[in-house]
């Protein structure tokens, strides 16, 4: 099947712009490949101290230079449902390997925290950061030269990209990403959703919060709303690093353990040291990051990874934009209802026929590269496949052409909506990104007086006094992350759908993130120039009509162009607010993290 035009011409325009950064990346990590493990050129003493906790025949091993090494990173704390199944794994990791012919070591842990617990908290200022202190920590982990090979484990949110990037850092080595699998369906998103309004507008007490809340998030695994930890998975299994189909099988189950012991497996069989050498710096090349956005955007996926994305490519040396995202949506069907777009959650997206089923219609369309290379065999084609647990052994079989859930996941011949997910707007307030997904295409356009805050908590306040019951665009400028970090703000998003409720016509622009909860009130969100970047959020004034058009990819204020380029930008908050909850330690990061159009990082 021929590759989509637009498909093709985007990945041309990726690749040329990215022959540069990307050429010299490939010469660096070519340049770090060995004859041989790397740790046969190392002192004695250097050896010696690499492998004095191992058993005897793990010793024996490490001394020689046949078997591989293969380096476990992971993100476990029992704290974080998402990340608790992962205790195990690296005792089911480690027997597989040694079964296979391989050693592995526990090369180190990196932090993971949850946007769930700190939304609307100071330690939410933390959360963007904590990916780039991720792929810091992976670094460390990967930097003993004793690794022929590494396993990632982890699932959520900041977490997986920060493994990625980190891991780019060692190009050369093989990699595979290991997840965990979703909890169980608790209560219905859709009445959790409506919960949190009814608390929003004062019908409901905290306990009957809670207790929907707690029904929701009930178990060991990762959320089941699609959000961007299940964005995660699907995209890393659509760019080939997961194994085929291991995205979405519960944890706790023998298939999940199967699956977990043949990643150990295969990743020996990608090492240097056998034939089928595929280190991931080669790997994640131009048409696996295409493939991506094209799987986010299919999906409605989390508007972080207009962030992560760009973020991962950089790391590997590509350059990848938002425009790449606008065209490529302008082609790409929406192709799931899943919780916020839907009432669905990924483990009804799984039963309809998930990845699988989603990867064989892109591939058939032409919207994906098949080509491209992965960790579960030579191409994308692979994962038109689905594990199944038989014999102890997980086989790979086809799985039904036609979607079992047609309200969660169709073909692309009916799609729910021509276009993807997320669309780009711009104007004279900057360059903003919209999750048309979970957006009525009556609320998608609104032209409505500003209402300007310099914190999420102020306009809850407002709120709360009865202030916004009207038409109104919410300006929450100053949450960059440059500014304070760029938290997600999703504790808006109940007071503002209360409005919407009403019959106001009302919308959200911020240099704050949304991610992959974004609901149904049209959103502008990652703003870039950020306003404490003296982007022109800061000369919006309370009054000012604001148009924000969804479809149509503008965002402006109506003011006079000179008018509004001589008035003052509005002072930033003071900065005592980046001070608690570990934000001092940040301070470097902020005053050297890049735009949120080059993925809000603080590598150059």
């Amino acid at each position: 099947m021929a590759v989509h035009p637009v498909l093709a011409e985007v990945t041309r325009r990726v690749a040329e712009r990215s022959a540069g950064p990307r050429g010299a990346y490939l010469s660096r990590i070519r340049d770090a490949r060995t004859e041989g493990p790397v740790r046969g050129g190392m002192g004695c003493a250097n050896l010696a101290h690499g492998f004095a906790a191992c058993g005897v025949q793990d010793k024996l091993w490490l001394r020689g230079d046949v078997a591989p090494n293969i380096a476990i990173v992971s993100a476990y704390n029992d704290m974080l449902s998402a990340h608790q199944p992962l205790k195990d794994y690296p005792d089911l990791l480690k027997a597989a390997i040694r079964a296979a012919g391989g050693t592995a070591q526990f090369a180190g842990g990196v932090p993971a925290m949850c946007d769930g617990i700190t939304q609307g908290r100071a330690g939410m200022e933390l959360s963007l950061f904590s990916r780039d202190v991720v792929a810091m920590a992976t670094a460390v982990a990967l930097s003993h030269d004793m690794f022929d090979g590494a396993l990632l484990l982890g699932v959520c949110d900041k977490i997986v990209p920060g493994l990625v990037i980190g891991a780019l850092s060692f190009g050369h080595l093989p990699v595979i990403l290991v997840p965990a699998g979703p909890m169980a369906s608790g209560l219905p998103n859709g009445e959790k959703a409506k919960v949190r309004k009814r608390f929003a507008a004062g019908e409901v007490g905290r306990e009957q919060l809670l207790a929907a809340e707690a029904a929701s998030y009930h178990s060991p695994g990762t959320c089941t709303f699609y959000g961007t930890a299940n964005s995660n998975q699907l995209l890393m299994e659509v760019m080939g690093l997961h194994l085929p189909g291991a995205s979405f099988v519960p944890p706790g189950t023998k298939l999940r353990d199967a699956l977990t012991e043949a990643a150990g497996r295969r990743v020996l069989q990608l090492t240097d040291l056998a034939d089928g050498y595929l280190p991931i710096g080669e790997l994640l090349d131009e048409r696996a990051f295409v493939n991506g956005v094209v799987a986010l955007l299919a999906t409605g996926g989390s508007t972080n990874h207009t962030l992560h994305l760009v973020a991962m490519a950089a790391a590997a040396g590509i350059e990848l934009t938002w425009d790449d995202f606008d065209e490529l949506s302008k082609v790409t069907p929406l192709l799931t209802r899943l919780y916020p777009n839907g009432t669905a959650d990924v483990n009804h997206f799984h039963a309809a026929g998930g990845t699988a089923f989603l990867i064989g219609e892109l591939i058939d369309a032409g919207l994906v590269h098949e080509d491209a290379r992965t960790v579960g065999g030579d191409t994308l084609a692979a994962y038109r496949k689905a594990p199944e647990f038989d014999g102890g052994m997980v086989e790979w079989r086809d799985v039904a052409r036609a979607s079992g859930d047609t309200g969660v996941l169709r073909p692309v011949a009916d799609p729910f909506d021509a276009h993807g997910g997320l669309h780009t707007v711009r104007g004279n307030l900057g360059r903003a990104v919209v999750k048309v997904s979970a957006v009525r295409p009556e609320h998608r356009t609104i032209e409505a007086p500003a209402r300007v805050f310099d914190s999420q908590e102020r306009l809850q306040d407002a709120f709360a006094a009865g202030e916004l019951d009207r038409d109104v665009v919410a300006v929450v400028r100053n949450q960059g992350p440059r500014a304070n970090g760029m938290p997600e703000l999703h504790r808006l998003t109940p007071p503002l759908s209360v409005l919407q409720d009403r019959g106001h016509r009302v919308a959200l622009v911020t240099d704050g993130r949304m991610s992959g909860a974004s609901g149904a009130v049209p959103a502008a969100i990652h703003v870039s120039p950020e306003a404490a970047a003296g982007g022109p959020l800061a000369r919006v004034r309370d009054g000012d009509v604001v148009r924000l058009d969804a479809d149509g990819g503008v965002l402006e204020v109506l003011v006079p162009d000179e008018e509004f380029a001589a008035r003052e930008p509005a002072a930033a908050p003071p900065p005592d607010g980046t001070w608690g909850t570990g934000r001092e330690l940040f301070r470097t990061f902020r005053a050297a993290v890049g735009p949120a159009e080059q993925g809000a990082g603080v590598f150059a």
